[in-house]
């Protein structure tokens, strides 16, 4: 795979964000957001999300009982990303990433942010995977809007704006996944205040929200057919309760057919043309929710 390329600023404020946002390198080429890539270690070899490593690739060493794990980016990439914003004419930065309480991404974008040439506005989505993607392509959108720089404001106060925006919008998105195996999450240490829900049972099959940045159970339910109908409700109220303009994508690892089953209850539920995306998950979301997830992303406009 090719690696990302870092995007140029659109005037004075620049928009960054990391590889769980699950944006194409052609997306954040055209919205001109550069992308930070996190890590995958597979046996002690370190690959590059984005870069070296794919999400199927993952799955195949997680199916394979390899020794898989991911890491943040360092300060030093944040900070080299940055500096290199700041060479081609930003003036502020926002800096966008998945949930502090599961990943040091946002301490590395912190302490790089202390030693950049201009002044950088940290944003703790609270979320990731599209849940933080379409929030950051929405605020691409509106930093490209002329009338962004026409009233009065510096570009570090249009920073702060923004920044802000971007944090209401993943708190307002609904992210529910289907969990076909809790194996990776517990290796991972990412369950958090599910642990005591899910107890030993590791045949249950779950459905877990995103909610205030960690994991949280919802339900768990004794057969795959019984979760993802589960699933599909759920994700359907949320549809509802958001509204016209509302985002819906559904992320799965390797588990298209699943995905595609679930989109299309959704669709039907609406009972319009809901615009669903299916997309697979980025890969090192793959490595802490594990081969069969399947994952809804309600983002209201």
């Amino acid at each position: 795979m090719a690696p990302q390329e870092e995007a140029a600023p659109v005037g004075p404020v620049a928009l960054v964000t990391d590889s769980t946002a699950a944006l194409t390198s052609s997306e954040a080429r055209d919205l001109r957001v550069s992308v930070v890539p996190l890590h995958v270690v597979v046996d002690d070899e370190e690959f590059t999300e984005g870069v070296d490593i794919s999400p199927q690739e993952v799955i195949e060493a997680l199916r394979k009982g390899r020794r898989v794990s991911t890491s943040r980016p360092s300060p030093a990439a944040m900070l080299a990303c940055y500096e290199a914003l700041a060479d081609a004419g930003a003036t502020a930065i926002v800096s966008a990433h998945l949930s502090a309480q599961l990943s040091g991404t946002c301490d590395a974008a912190h302490l790089a942010a202390r030693e950049a040439p201009v002044p950088v506005r940290v944003v703790d989505s609270g979320s990731t995977g599209l849940g933080l993607g379409f929030a950051v392509e929405t605020a691409a959108r509106e930093l490209r809007e002329p009338e962004a720089f026409g009233d009065g404001r510096s570009a570090p106060e249009l920073a702060d704006a923004v920044g802000a925006a971007l944090a209401r919008r993943t708190r307002n998105s609904t992210v529910l996944c289907y969990v076909h195996s809790l194996d990776c999450l517990r290796r991972g240490g990412r369950i958090g205040a599910a642990a005591s829900f899910l107890g030993g049972a590791l045949a249950i099959k779950p459905i877990i929200a995103l909610a205030g940045g960690h994991v949280e159970p919802v339900e768990k339910l004794r057969t795959s057919g019984r979760a993802l109908a589960r699933l599909a409700q759920l994700a359907g109220e949320a549809v509802a309760a958001g509204g016209p303009g509302t985002r819906v994508a559904i992320q799965h690892a390797d588990a298209l057919d699943y995905a595609e089953n679930l989109a299309a209850d959704l669709v039907e539920a609406a009972d319009s043309e809901l615009p669903v995306q299916i997309r697979e998950l980025p890969a090192v979301l793959s490595v802490h929710l594990g081969p069969g997830t399947v994952a809804a992303v309600i983002a209201p406009a």
